[in-house]
């Protein structure tokens, strides 16, 4: 078996369940240990001291402010919690975790050269050696979670597996394999943000993260108090939208490009963080862009190369946030008049 050179034919191939993906640019850490969960509950965005062996969720940390630090896919095994991070992102993480053991009784470890990822759609990987998966459900608004869009038509049956590095060889002589930038438009096309959407800004509001890695309800971690600000009484200043590009140029937009108005290249409304070509819906990117985008704008991405258009798909509409109405207080009587 090889790999799938065709990126169209292989998701087709990835859709079908037929082809796997190798993804090294994401990282394994491995929290072990009687406390593990209780501690990371109180770390991270998400509900963690409830979960069960085997339970998939996905967690942010966030800074003081609320900004979106890391993005993690979590499960557990009953003995060890395995966190799945981008590989850029991992030795901060790595570094802060340790430094919040204190008296807690876990350990830390980075488990990537042990466990390469490979993802696979719709099943877990079965190898005669132990192995654990992670099932992403973004489809499904987790326990505790809030969608502020419409639930993504396109497929998302994204599961990632920790192989064991000894059991790699043998999968890839039995599998027929595709590219990670295969994936990348399926991806888009079911409106996944991963850490590819992530800046210095960014709160989790502005990609529909409260889906999948925030519990409203639970308890006190860092940067609670703006994500429950914005939500209820607020608007996140920006939003993840999904735009059909014009292909008729056969150029794709590169990662990083500004996005403005069609109608005036000098108002730049945010920016492209991916893109794809995907197998229906020809070239499609994502973009931030601020909230106060018209709708019905034609965007452009502009780069080192002829400006793009691109139509709109709402990811996260103009009005998320601010799910509390709170009433407004009766007019004081002025100088004694009824």
């Amino acid at each position: 078996m090889g790999k799938i050179l065709n990126p169209l034919i292989a998701q087709r191939q990835i859709l079908a369940g037929t082809a796997l993906v190798r993804l090294e640019n994401l990282s394994v850490v491995s929290v072990s240990g009687p406390d593990r969960l209780n501690w990371l509950h109180s770390l991270l965005s998400q509900n963690i001291k409830n979960l069960v062996p085997g339970q998939s969720t996905q967690a942010c940390l966030l800074d003081p402010q609320g900004h979106v630090e890391q993005l993690i896919s979590l499960v557990d095994d009953s003995e060890t919690a395995w966190l799945i991070v981008d590989s850029a992102a991992a030795p901060a993480l790595l570094s802060w975790l340790n430094k919040m053991v204190f008296r807690m009784q876990v350990t830390v470890l980075d488990r990537t050269a042990d466990f390469p990822l490979v993802a696979s759609w719709g099943k877990a990987l079965e190898l005669d050696q132990s192995i654990v998966s992670w099932t992403d459900n973004w489809l499904e608004t987790a326990a505790g979670g809030y969608r502020y869009g419409q639930v993504p038509t396109e497929p998302w049956k994204l599961i990632l597996n920790l192989v064991p590095a000894q059991s790699l060889a043998g999968l890839e002589s039995k599998h027929e394999w595709a590219s990670p930038e295969s994936l990348e438009a399926l991806r888009i096309a079911a409106h996944r943000p991963t850490a590819a959407e992530i800046d210095a800004k960014t709160l989790p509001h502005e990609l529909d993260l409260l889906a999948s890695a925030v519990h409203l309800s639970k308890g006190c971690y860092r940067g609670q108090e703006t994500v429950a600000k914005v939500h209820n009484l607020g608007h996140p200043p920006r939003r993840l939208v999904l735009l059909h590009l014009d292909g008729s140029g056969h150029t794709l937009p590169y990662v990083g490009d500004s996005v403005a108005l069609a109608s005036d290249f000098e108002s730049v409304k945010g920016r492209i963080t991916s893109v794809g070509q995907h197998y229906e819906m020809g070239p499609i990117a994502f973009a931030i862009v601020s909230r106060n985008t018209p709708l019905d704008a034609t965007l452009v991405a502009l780069g080192e190369h002829e400006a793009i258009a691109g139509t709109q798909e709402v990811i996260v509409p103009m009005d998320a946030g601010k799910t509390v109405d709170v009433p407004k207080l009766p007019r004081l009587l002025m100088g004694g008049k009824k």
